[in-house]
């Protein structure tokens, strides 16, 4: 649980790390439950001629080697559909390790302390796996491969949910460093700045202090645990490895997600016990349906802002 400086630290400044948040055999199934994964992807690449064979090659190793073949193993690795086009074979991860992570006591615990005890599993979720800035292609802008710009997460969800009380965690996976690209932040009073359509959707040119942010380091299986409000950016990866992590939310259940379109559940509930999500299958089945609904629909966009904004021009 928080103590009482944690939480006054999260009311003050809009975010806190909190080292050890995951046990260790939850850590250990995640990097497993993806390894096998990247095993299958990287084994049908090779069979293509894509890739040269996966003997001898790590984790690492075989990421940066299909990535640097034009491989896409982000979206087949994500713990979402896309903000764009969705096709009835648009791949997507949800296992059971992923599940066991999302709903671990010990980080429910954490969120109960800042949200209280009805929790909901938003949709708006991803995972992040940072390659080297110099193997980074010229032309990539995915914020979850790429460096993340300076943004404030209510402010590239939905309007609707612009009242829900939220807080992102963001779950290391790998060491956060300096040097390989940990989350920054600027602490202070929460309040919305406006947005502008750039590489990635980003706070506004000239609104913001950033020299005012602080580094956030944090080992593996630590969390850094953010205000909606808070802006935060990530610092460019430096070292010679990929800087793996995920971003998840919860909110008071029964408030808007901020992804109406996509599939939300009760991950702890104090009141109603027997409304709490238990089975990864159901989760996957959840996002099987929505692919289902959302193939061939025109674009749903995900904010709300756009480049005729004042502060855009």
């Amino acid at each position: 649980m928080l103590d009482q400086s944690q939480i006054d630290a999260f009311n003050r400044d809009g975010v806190i790390v909190v080292p050890d948040v995951l046990p260790g055999d939850v850590l250990a199934a995640v990097r497993a439950e993806y390894a096998g994964l990247l095993d299958t992807l990287y084994a049908g690449w090779h069979r293509e001629g894509r890739v040269p064979a996966p003997e001898g090659r790590d984790f690492q190793d075989k990421l940066l080697t299909s990535y640097k073949a034009g491989c896409d193993w982000f979206q087949p690795m994500d713990i979402s559909l896309p903000g764009d086009e969705i096709t009835p074979d648009t791949p997507f991860h949800f296992g059971p390790a992923v599940f066991d992570m999302i709903t671990c006591a010990r980080l429910l615990d954490l969120v109960e302390c800042l949200i209280g005890p009805e929790i909901t599993s938003t949709p708006i979720q991803h995972v992040r796996l940072k390659p080297p800035v110099g193997d980074l292609h010229k032309d990539e802008i995915r914020a979850h491969v790429g460096g993340t710009d300076w943004h404030q997460d209510r402010g590239v969800a939905h309007e609707e949910a612009d009242a829900t009380t939220m807080v992102t965690v963001w779950l290391a996976i790998s060491d956060a460093t300096v040097e390989n690209g940990c989350l920054q932040a600027i602490p202070g009073t929460p309040r919305m700045y406006p947005h502008c359509p750039k590489t990635q959707t980003a706070i506004a040119d000239g609104v913001l202090d950033v020299g005012k942010a602080q580094a956030l380091p944090v080992k593996a299986g630590g969390a850094v645990i953010f205000h909606p409000l808070t802006p935060h950016a990530s610092l460019d990866n430096l070292s010679k490895q990929f800087r793996w992590s995920f971003d998840i939310r919860y909110n008071v259940t029964g408030q808007p997600t901020g992804r109406a379109h996509f599939p939300d559940f009760v991950a702890r509930s104090r009141a109603q016990p027997e409304t709490e999500l238990r089975d990864w299958r159901a989760w996957h089945s959840m996002w099987e349906h929505a692919r289902a609904r959302l193939s061939g629909q025109a674009h749903i966009p995900i904010h709300r802002w756009d480049a005729s904004s004042p502060s855009c021009a």
